[in-house]
């Protein structure tokens, strides 16, 4: 109803109050979209963008800090089901669920504090910068990088709106999707479209120039020019399933692999180096100038780990090939018994670097980490660069001046696509080409502009083998140039709005409601 103010004029509407019953349902129909938007193998892009709405539309109608606990709980039940739907469910993971959940929360509770105080262009800011900092100091603070957390990753398949993140790395999208949503928030809570309409209109402009700009950039600046034929083997499941269960007689851990008679494990590691050689060399006579082998395709004790190297440096002598090796070595020293380790041998049989993983998964691995320095070889091919699965879960050190990024990966049935596909977003953040060799998962090979130009599901057929002709020269992205400018400026901006929110009184229309009283949210935008 609209009344009339002691100057005269005639008050816009204000916000409609829901019925109690309305509000439980956006928190489980919220908290239900949220479960396929987490980054798992079970995402709807859709989802990520409807779930923000209705979990805003809850905090925002109701008691502060009730609210925010039932937010938390819709957190971890999403990050549950994330742990759940990708096999990684433990008492270790779960703590970690519990706690990205609560960091998740802070943008709904922020956003619940803050939107009474701030005058509606500011309040508009304050969910949509609070969700791209979390995202941020997610990967700069917790173990999990990107692993969980960000919503750019739900968008894997929008190739137009993905391009963003070659400007703002990934918290691009998530600043725009929480921006829709809390502009989606502000057209709820105000029946008359001429108090929304701005707001509103410049939402969809900025969304509707992105996704233009990038749909541009797909057709102007493809990523095209010369090709090099690069494979990636791993060990046909028949020696795997033998290695398996010869590592399945060890009863006694880790730290028994090194001690344990050579006749038990030996005669399997043997298998399964002959098998991936074998390939080496049919895919190199095939044409490959690349091979790349997976995440510890060759298990073996550290006193046989020159034996192996040797004969790697022979085949790519023999095949004049770049061969990509990835090697886990079991050692005596506690408390990893290991190392994680990849190698680059050129044509010539030379050893180009030796890099180990920077990034153990939380909870399931215990190497020793190593020094983040990501390895680049110039070759005939580009500049070839080189991390190690989990490690492209960290954009900052994947910045790095390269052609083609190479990723020996070993993940598991559950998680191995979900995984790739987080990988593509390094590629088109850092401008190169980027190719994934996964064991038990899913490899596949990216241009720099996130097109899969080859992949192949471990579980799909019984010969391993991924050929892609990969664009030998990559890009300079403004995200590469500038880094994570954008995600400073979104915890600056998050920072200056607590302030201003701090030292603003109420807006009149919020006056006489407490912090424990559903708000009066978002004024409309003059």
């Amino acid at each position: 109803m609209n009344t009339t103010s002691t100057a005269g004029r005639t008050a816009r509407p204000g916000p409609r109050t829901p019925a109690a019953r309305a509000r439980w349902a956006w928190l489980v129909l919220g908290t239900a979209a949220h479960l396929l938007a987490v980054g798992g193998r079970w995402d709807i892009a859709a989802a990520a963008w409807i779930f923000p709405v209705l979990l805003l539309r809850f905090a925002r109608t109701g008691r502060v800090w009730s609210g925010a606990l039932w937010l938390w709980a819709a957190n971890i039940a999403a990050a549950v089901f994330w742990l759940a739907e990708s096999a990684m469910l433990s008492p270790a993971t779960l703590g970690g669920a519990v706690a990205l959940a609560a960091l998740l929360t802070l943008p709904f509770l922020l956003d619940r504090l803050l939107v009474g105080r701030l005058r509606p262009w500011a309040a508009l800011l304050v969910f949509p910068t609070a969700v791209a900092g979390a995202e941020f100091l997610i990967t700069l603070l917790s173990p999990f990088g990107t692993a969980y957390g960000s919503l750019a990753v739900t968008q894997y398949g929008v190739l137009p709106l993905l391009q963003l993140v070659s400007v703002t790395g990934s918290y691009g999208i998530g600043f725009l999707i929480a921006w829709s949503a809390a502009v989606a928030n502000l057209a709820w809570e105000r029946a008359s479209w001429r108090a929304a309409r701005r707001a509103v209109s410049t939402c969809a402009a900025v969304l509707l120039a992105v996704v233009l700009a990038g749909g541009a950039r797909l057709a102007f600046f493809p990523a095209d020019g010369p090709t090099v034929r690069i494979a990636g083997v791993t060990a046909d499941s028949a020696v795997l399933r033998a290695q398996k269960a010869a590592y399945a007689q060890v009863t006694g851990g880790p730290a028994e692999l090194v001690n344990h008679p050579p006749a038990s494990l030996g005669p399997a590691m043997r298998a399964v180096l002959d098998n991936l050689l074998a390939a080496t060399r049919r895919e190199a006579a095939a044409g490959a100038k690349i091979v790349v082998w997976p995440e510890r395709g060759v298990r073996t004790p550290a006193a046989d780990e020159p034996a192996v190297i040797a004969a790697a440096r022979e085949e790519a002598r023999r095949s004049r090939i770049y061969l990509e090796i990835g090697i886990g070595v079991h050692t005596a020293q506690a408390p990893a018994y290991g190392r994680n380790e990849t190698l680059l041998i050129d044509p010539r049989g030379t050893v180009r670097w030796t890099y180990q993983k920077a990034h153990p998964i939380p909870g399931s691995e215990t190497y020793v980490p190593g020094d983040g320095r990501v390895p680049v070889a110039a070759t005939p091919y580009g500049r070839l660069a080189n991390v190690i699965c989990y490690d492209a879960d960290f954009p900052g050190m994947m910045r790095v001046p390269a052609d083609i990024m190479l990723v020996p990966s070993h993940d598991w049935r559950e998680y191995g696509r979900a995984h790739t596909r987080k990988a593509a977003l390094r590629a088109v953040e850092a401008g190169y080409a980027l190719f994934r060799q996964d064991a038990e998962g899913v490899t596949a090979a990216f241009d720099n502009q996130g097109h899969v130009l080859a992949d192949t599901d471990y579980f799909t057929t019984d010969r391993q083998a991924t050929v892609a002709y990969v664009p030998m020269h990559g890009t300079t992205t403004v995200y590469d140039r500038i880094g994570d400018t954008f995600a400073w400026l979104c915890l600056a901006a998050v920072a200056a709005l607590l302030v201003a929110g701090a030292a603003a009184r109420r807006r009149p229309s919020d006056r006489g409601s407490r912090a424990d009283e559903p708000s009066q949210p978002a004024a409309q935008l003059r």
